[in-house]
């Protein structure tokens, strides 16, 4: 195992040590690779990410990362479309499941589905043109990006309950009925349960009706908005992970992004940081070790050991100290 580790900005900086204290605690025969990405290297050398960069996460199994700062400057590079785009890791994973000890806005644990988001184009294209009065970007939803995306999905459903929710907004994007007509092809060739619905009226069932979804597939921006929003279901954002899935290669990250507010103050909330390792273990298929570090997380959280966030007074570190011990005494 060689695993690309890149804490990049702000709060990354502390997740992602305290996420690799844990995986320690398993004592896996791995290799990590620090890679040094993001708006503090742009800053110092001009570069967010360079070509030897990419280079070296190519040369990895996956890559376990923390968060970016994006600047609104127009000569900014954006890592994370540049990863995804050049590791063609076009399916966003991003399991929403509560915790056992945690409840979020809704007061509800009857839920646990998983939001599959197209990765690759849509709103996040990178075709822009930016003028003086007024600035363009383009859409772009093709044939075969829809169609690999909702086989993943389809796959996804059937190792669940057979359910597929596809969102999409027809009705008003024509790009959008390319989208629906593959997902729909795609769901009956797979004998897979489907239903559609659009992405406002989803906004809304998602957090009144979430025990009605099991796996929801739909395109970048839809996917990106929905996914943070339904982090409201379990707790916030501090408790939700990702996965970033291609042929070759997968990249996983807490859904949070650098929170710069918060940035050194050692209050920031690592359990998504820790659960996308986790999420990275299962892609090795080391399941045995990835239920360690569930359990570990929830004895952890029960014992109260959490970040001010969810009420608690523990630092970052002392959070992922506390489940790194824990992982240790269950592996024991």
């Amino acid at each position: 195992m060689k695993i690309a580790v890149v804490e990049g900005d702000g709060i990354g900086k502390e997740v992602i040590p305290a996420a690799i204290d844990v995986l320690d605690a398993l004592a896996l025969p791995l290799e990590k690779v620090p890679v040094e990405l993001g708006y503090g290297k742009w800053e110092r050398t001009g570069y967010a990410i360079t070509d030897d960069d990419l280079e070296t996460l190519k040369e990895c199994d996956c890559i376990l990362f923390g968060a970016i700062t994006t600047p609104s400057d127009p000569a900014y590079k954006s890592v994370l479309l540049t990863i995804r785009k050049e590791l063609d890791m076009y399916a966003n994973i991003r399991p929403i499941k509560p915790i056992h000890g945690i409840m979020g806005v809704t007061g509800r644990n009857d839920f646990n589905l998983v939001i599959v988001r197209e990765n690759t184009e849509g709103m996040y294209s990178g075709i822009e043109e930016i003028h003086e009065d007024v600035a363009y970007t383009k859409r772009v939803i093709t044939r075969k990006g829809s169609a690999r995306i909702a086989d993943y999905a389809c796959k996804l459903a059937k190792s669940r309950q057979h359910r597929l929710e596809i969102v999409h907004k027809s009705n008003v994007l024509k790009s959008d009925r390319l989208f629906l007509d593959v997902c729909r092809e795609t769901a009956s060739s797979h004998h897979v349960e489907y239903h559609d619905t659009l992405v406002d009226s989803m906004a809304y069932n998602l957090i009144v009706h979430p025990n009605r979804y099991d796996v929801i597939v739909t395109t970048n921006l839809f996917g990106d908005i929905l996914s943070d929003m339904a982090a409201a279901l379990v707790g916030g954002l501090g408790l939700v992970p990702s996965a970033n899935i291609g042929k070759e290669h997968a990249f996983f990250e807490p859904v949070h992004g650098s929170a710069p507010d918060i940035a050194g103050k050692g209050i920031a909330n690592p359990i998504a940081a820790i659960l996308s390792m986790k999420m990275m273990l299962e892609w090795y298929e080391l399941t045995e070790q990835a239920k360690v570090v569930q359990d570990a997380i929830e004895y952890t959280m029960n014992k109260k050991m959490v970040t001010s966030d969810l009420g608690g007074k523990a630092t970052t570190k002392e959070v992922g100290e506390a489940i790194a011990d824990r992982v240790r005494q269950l592996i024991g």
